[in-house]
């Protein structure tokens, strides 16, 4: 990041869940290297630990906030605790997000519910806590990291095709709802990117060298691309960009 972009979120406060793994730790600390404080969020206490640390080194504040965001009770909890911290919230960045890859004769209720739950129950129960503390400020930023599977779709992703492109209709939905609070709120679809929730592909040489035959530019996305553009839609100079979503994905939905 360039020094005249470095502080442009000085004085904010950003809550980022699923922070302390892949593209939910580059957007932690791109924010924080923006000047936001951050509130960290994620089930691995230990990880986030260490997602705090580094954000820390580069001079902002950081907490760590251990929660399971698909529960309406850790949920409750984690925005009392994050406000009685803070005092506000400015920035929410809804990054958790899981996968089960089968068949749907092969997928059992429970692990439906558990993509659902976690991909776009927990977005709303998030944006429920908090949105009340976020408006009357005439600022407010909303991420949501959707997916390419919410614009098309492959075989064996029906729980999380499905929650994806649920979570762009709640985008878009909840945009309309407060852009006259001048808060904004976008969606962010990542393609395929070297993360821990991709590793069964990114670990098959087999598998890996179709997939990147697909995308046009010829490569994994790197999660720091990402992180930068989640940087620029808090942006006070992103503040009329609502209720869309942006693909970053080398090309691959254009296709």
């Amino acid at each position: 990041m360039s020094p005249d972009n470095q502080k442009k979120l000085s004085g904010r406060v950003a809550l980022v869940t699923g922070a302390s793994r892949g593209i939910g730790k580059a957007i932690a600390l791109s924010l924080g290297e923006a000047g936001a404080s951050l509130a960290l969020v994620s089930r691995d206490a230990e990880r986030l630990r260490e997602v705090a640390e580094e954000a820390m080194a580069l001079g902002t504040t950081a907490e760590t906030f251990p929660a399971d965001v698909s529960r309406e009770e850790d949920v409750d909890a984690l925005r009392e605790a994050v406000i009685r911290r803070f005092g506000e919230v400015n920035i929410l960045i809804n990054n958790a997000g899981i996968n089960i890859r089968k068949p749907l004769t092969e997928l059992t209720t429970e692990e439906w519910r558990r993509v659902i739950d976690t991909n776009l129950t927990a977005p709303f129960l998030m944006c429920h806590a908090l949105v009340p503390h976020m408006k009357g400020k005439g600022y407010g930023r909303i991420i949501n990291t959707t997916s390419t599977m919410s614009h098309v779709a492959t075989p064996n992703r029906t729980a999380y095709a499905a929650s994806k492109t649920g979570l762009l209709g709640f985008t878009r939905a909840l945009a309309l709802e407060l852009a006259p609070e001048g808060i904004t709120v976008n969606g962010i679809s990542p393609g395929w990117f070297e993360t821990e929730l991709t590793r069964p592909l990114w670990d098959n040489p087999e598998a890996n060298q179709q997939l990147v035959s697909r995308i046009p530019m010829g490569r994994w996305g790197d999660v720091h691309d990402v992180a930068k553009l989640a940087a620029y839609l808090c942006s006070e100079e992103a503040g009329y960009i609502t209720g869309t979503d942006i693909l970053i994905d080398g090309g691959y939905v254009a296709q």
